[in-house]
């Protein structure tokens, strides 16, 4: 549940109205600099895949094998629009599809073990170009950083792993 720490009427006081325009546009800088990494890490496979195939890729990885209709959810689309994007995937031998065996209604999606190494390969070029920038920030200015960040993927609802289960894959 959101807190409303503001005056009537929902508007926060100038002072924090302030503060949460430098963090978003801090958040929209920082957004760009992950989408260039992103753009950067695909480049290689950009004729395999898009950036929402990737991210298809992604959350699969991480859900194992799984229901499209959950698939779709996950990624916050259609049915549909999953089925597309599952479709095309298939095409290019990153996935499977399947009738599920408990319900034939059903239909369930996994990654092929070429799916899982385009993930990791991805990813790992990710993690490097992510590990350069952090490693560039001076010591005192890291401090903090995963706690907010931790924040910040909580308040959006994105699954937030334990340190013992982070897995290599990211988005």
């Amino acid at each position: 549940m959101r807190e409303n720490r503001g005056v009537a009427g929902g508007a926060p006081p100038p002072e924090e109205a302030e503060e949460l325009d430098a963090i978003v546009g801090a958040v929209l800088v920082a957004s760009r600099v992950l989408v260039g990494v992103s753009a950067r890490s695909l480049a290689d496979v950009e004729d395999t895949v898009t950036l929402t195939q990737f991210r298809t890729l992604v959350v699969l990885s991480g859900l194992g094998e799984t229901r499209l209709n959950t698939l779709a959810e996950r990624l916050d689309v259609g049915a549909s629009s999953a089925l597309r994007t599952v479709d095309r995937l298939l095409a290019a031998g990153l996935v499977t599809r399947h009738e599920d065996a408990r319900d034939r209604r059903a239909v369930v999606i996994a990654l092929t073990p070429r799916g899982r190494r385009l993930v990791a390969t991805v990813t790992d070029r990710r993690r490097a170009a992510i590990a350069e920038v952090v490693e560039r920030m001076p010591a005192s200015r890291r401090r903090g950083l995963v706690a907010a960040l931790t924040a910040f993927a909580e308040a959006a609802d994105e699954p937030v792993p334990t340190p013992q289960e982070v897995p290599a894959e990211g988005w």
